[in-house]
């Protein structure tokens, strides 16, 4: 997809579990890396930038596929599926690089917060505009 953000994960075997696959955790530091990575393409939230990365995650969601095993190469794509008030859901997608075979779908919910304040705002425009334009429909 032209909107999607796309990131390589070389998996661990420590990230794996006695079951030999990746254990199910490990999946949401992939999640992390990609959205990381994602809000950094964007400009949002980079140590030298003006930015400042003001949002909290609210929820996350990862459904398991297929198994994935230590030494795969894994695909993780990112795309923003919504965009509220105060929040917006990015969707990722996990596929094998080798097969592309989807390993994963996950969403994640990130909420605008003020931390002087304490309590949640409106996403301020200047964000929203980087965001409005890679909106997936």
């Amino acid at each position: 997809m032209a909107n999607s953000h796309e990131i390589e994960v070389y998996v661990r075997f420590s990230e794996t579990d006695a079951a030999g696959h990746v254990n199910n955790t490990s999946y949401f530091l992939y999640l992390e890396e990609a959205r990381t990575k994602f809000f950094y393409k964007l400009g949002i939230g980079e140590e030298d930038s003006n930015s400042v990365f003001n949002f909290i995650l609210a929820s996350t969601k990862c459904d398991y596929l297929e198994q994935a095993f230590a030494t795969n190469m894994l695909n993780v794509s990112t795309n923003v599926s919504n965009i509220g008030t105060k929040s917006f859901t990015v969707d990722h997608v996990i596929t094998t690089t080798e097969t592309e075979t989807v390993v994963a779908h996950a969403t994640a919910t990130l909420v605008y917060f003020n931390y002087a304040k304490q309590k949640t705002e409106a996403i301020p425009d200047s964000i929203r505009s980087l965001l409005e334009p890679i909106l997936v429909g």
